[in-house]
């Protein structure tokens, strides 16, 4: 490129920027407007709109992370409209405190591989658990990777100060795991040893997460609190 041509490239550059920021688009700026205009955009749901006779609906909820992936502008695939696309709220009652929806992608035995989404409404939690050794399988490892909205993990060890505040009413009495971390989208993190208790909680705009993990088999769950159910 000549000389000419090379000024007359980096004079628009810096015409641009300059014409950016006299009209208020200065790139963090701009990052603070969209979190804001997201924040705005997240719909408040009532408990009660989630149980039908007494009953957890299922379907109700699954219409409540399909709307969050559209905030989010996440692919609904095709997959994610059948079966394998799973909610629950733990048999706790509690759903918009503890519930959750999934979907296993892939759980490879043989080569003892899984490859899981976790899908977590505003300030949703994953109820305090850990994995077990079991016949097929374990003790699984496993860590997360937030792809949108940010998340908070629990962990054994020393207590974050101030965590008590934090905990989910439903676990303030059961749960161990009290060393806590954010974990941002391109952020990843896992557990820190075999058979950890661990939980993960949503922040305030929701979270869709990967979960990369050995093959998982669910009979070597093991649940702090004893009524909820898997």
């Amino acid at each position: 490129m000549s000389e000419v041509s090379r000024r007359q490239v980096l004079g628009g550059l810096v015409t641009g920027g300059l014409a950016a920021l006299a009209a208020g688009g200065a790139p963090a700026a701009e990052e603070g407007g969209r979190r804001k205009r997201a924040a705005k955009a997240v719909k408040a749901y009532r408990n009660e709109e989630f149980y039908k006779d007494g009953k957890f609906d299922a379907a109700a909820a699954k219409e409540a992370y399909y709307e969050m992936m559209r905030r989010f502008r996440y692919p609904v695939y095709d997959r994610l409209r059948t079966d394998e696309f799973w909610a629950l709220d733990f048999g706790l009652g509690k759903f918009l405190e503890v519930g959750m929806a999934g979907i296993f992608w892939v759980n490879n035995k043989e080569h003892n591989y899984f490859g899981h989404e976790i899908y977590l409404l505003p300030g949703q939690m994953i109820p305090e658990h850990q994995h077990v050794k079991t016949d097929d399988a374990g003790p699984k490892m496993e860590a997360w990777q937030p792809r949108y909205g940010f998340i908070y993990i629990y962990g054994e060890g020393t207590p974050t100060p101030g965590v008590e505040e934090r905990i989910p009413s439903s676990h303030k009495e059961c749960a161990v795991a009290r060393t806590e971390r954010i974990l941002k989208p391109g952020e990843v993190a896992g557990l820190s040893r075999a058979n950890e208790k661990h939980w993960m909680r949503a922040g305030p705009e929701g979270a869709i997460v990967t979960e990369y993990a050995t093959y998982h088999d669910g009979k070597g769950l093991r649940f702090s609190h004893p009524q909820v159910k898997f």
